[in-house]
């Protein structure tokens, strides 16, 4: 993007076209650039939020550090304003390296060291630096092409700087990502952002080279866009490994959808696990744990008619179909490929109990928050099994207005319950949750059960930079009207973990790691923020 602004130098160019049709290919490359050089922004941004999450803090993060970098570039560009041409040459040259292996390189940091945050720093910084130095010496070029009043000059590359980035900016998420990836999609921006800078100097602007120069430069292009090209190649072996190094020797399936990268591990050695976008969200080694705590005490009541958000996965639902009057289930998941898979693969359709073979389950693919406001139906329990409220993009799932659409949702006498994440390690934000529902008009019972083995609750996380993940879970359970002790239905299943004591002991123990004077978490004033 542009930022400064470059005093005029320089005589007339020997050019081997007219002047006009110079400064309009000087134009069209300010064009191409600006366009690259936003779509590497977005690579890292889009990239580093599925890594590290939080893509408010990455976005801020990128964005700072890149315009603070442009301004460095900008000023170290003035050393090399008598040598503009083959400047420009090498600076897109390493800004489409640096640029396009950007994404492999910080996908690498993360799957092999477990950390990605320096990583990402370093490219936001260099490429800001490549990208300020751009204009000083296209400014300083387009003034030897076409010797027009220096307002005039700026107004040309600013439009055509805008204008690029708003190519690239829409390129971004309807072409690229969709077609080529992340990581193709960054190395093929690469070498077109090479091809269009080598192509302008040695072409336009080659009377101004020595042969010594000439030959630097089409070297340097030719190396840089033939090693983008064999990433190109490469790339998919690169990803499997990639993959090993992450989820281990037995990823069974791997998707990028667009909504988020979905993995399937084990099966073969008796476990089964869930990623999504990184994180681990299903185990099978104890995931009944889990969904028990979850379901249960919400059924303790009318449950003809169940919601359930989220679960994908349906071993919530497995859960709520172990009750044989239940009359209607139905699950809403923003992404259709999950409830795909839980219905097709054939070890994770085994461990959700083929809940989605039964006919009373409906699956509704569209965001929750969307489909609750235009609800017409009215359940008697609505579980809300959704991903962590410290992910920014589950915030509004967990803010006041969500648990005032959700009350709008309930029977008279229905009942919510809430994945919270665990009390004792992540408080402020399970006291939030807790908070954001009374703000919601509901009424809260908060309790917890323990997760003393690997899955949700226990064991490194790759998506949280190898740390330990909370041996405890939090839930919340609410109600339009006074609720009860949390609880087990007479007549529920046989539970394997979950029994009134360890339901009375998470009630009592929840108690005591009570934070007072908590605020709700709403849509223009969210208050969680992911803990690690």
């Amino acid at each position: 993007m542009i930022d400064q602004q470059m005093p005029l130098r320089g005589g007339a160019a020997r050019l081997p076209v007219r002047p006009g049709t110079g400064r309009l290919l000087v134009l069209a490359a300010v064009f191409i650039c600006a366009a690259c050089g936003l779509v590497y922004e977005l690579e890292l941004v889009a990239l580093a939020s599925y890594l590290i999450g939080d893509s408010v803090t990455q976005a801020s993060v990128v964005l700072s550090v890149m315009v603070f970098a442009m301004g460095i570039g900008s000023l170290l560009a003035k050393r090399l304003r008598n040598r503009a041409a083959v400047g420009f040459g090498l600076i897109e040259a390493a800004l489409a390296l640096v640029g396009g292996t950007s994404a492999l390189t910080l996908y690498a940091s993360f799957a092999w060291l477990g950390e990605s945050r320096y990583a990402l720093v370093g490219f936001s910084l260099a490429i800001g630096i490549l990208i300020g130095a751009e204009i000083p010496l296209l400014m300083t070029l387009i003034q030897r092409v076409d010797r027009q009043d220096a307002g005039g000059a700026v107004a040309d590359l600013f439009a055509a700087d805008y204008v690029g980035a708003l190519v690239g900016g829409l390129a971004f998420p309807f072409l690229l990502l969709p077609m080529m990836g992340q990581l193709t999609g960054a190395l093929f921006t690469g070498a077109v952002n090479a091809a269009a800078g080598g192509a302008l100097v040695l072409w336009v602007f080659r009377r101004d080279l020595g042969p010594r120069s000439r030959w630097l430069l089409i070297l340097v292009n030719a190396a840089v866009i033939a090693l983008l090209a064999t990433a190109s190649v490469l790339v998919d072996d690169f990803e499997r490994a990639a993959r090993r190094a992450v989820y281990g020797d037995e990823v069974r399936v791997a998707v990028q959808t667009g909504v988020q990268e979905i993995v399937l591990t084990g099966a073969r050695r008796g476990s089964l696990d869930l990623y999504l976008d990184g994180r681990l969200r299903v185990s099978s080694r104890d995931e009944h744990r889990y969904h028990e705590a979850l379901v249960h005490p919400a059924m303790n009541g009318i449950h003809r008619r169940v919601l359930v958000l989220g679960g994908g996965d349906g071993l919530a639902a497995r859960e709520v179909l172990r009750y044989p009057d239940v009359e209607s289930v139905v699950v809403v998941e923003i992404d259709p490929a999950v409830t795909r898979l839980a219905r097709t693969d054939p070890a994770l359709s085994a461990l959700n109990g083929h809940a989605y073979g039964d006919p009373r389950l409906t699956a509704v693919s569209g965001d929750a928050f969307t489909w609750l406001r235009d609800a017409r139906d009215r359940y008697d329990v609505v579980i809300s099994d959704l991903p962590d409220p410290g992910i920014t993009a589950s915030t509004k799932l967990y803010a006041a207005e969500f648990y005032g659409l959700v009350a709008g949702a309930l029977e008279p006498g229905g009942r919510l319950v809430v994945h919270a994440g665990p009390p004792s390690s992540r408080p402020a934000t399970f006291w939030t949750v807790d908070a954001s529902v009374r703000a919601g008009g509901l009424t809260t019972r908060p309790y917890r059960v323990d997760g003393r083995l690997t899955g949700f609750a226990a064991g490194p996380d790759r998506a949280t930079g190898g740390a330990e993940a909370p041996r405890d879970w939090g839930f919340v359970l609410a109600a339009r009207d006074a609720v009860g002790r949390p609880g087990i239905a007479p007549g529920a299943p046989v539970l394997r973990t979950l029994g009134e004591r360890q339901l009375l002991a998470g009630l009592r123990s929840v108690e005591r790691v009570r934070l007072h004077g908590v605020q709700p978490s709403t849509l223009v004033h969210p208050r969680y923020q992911e803990e690690r």
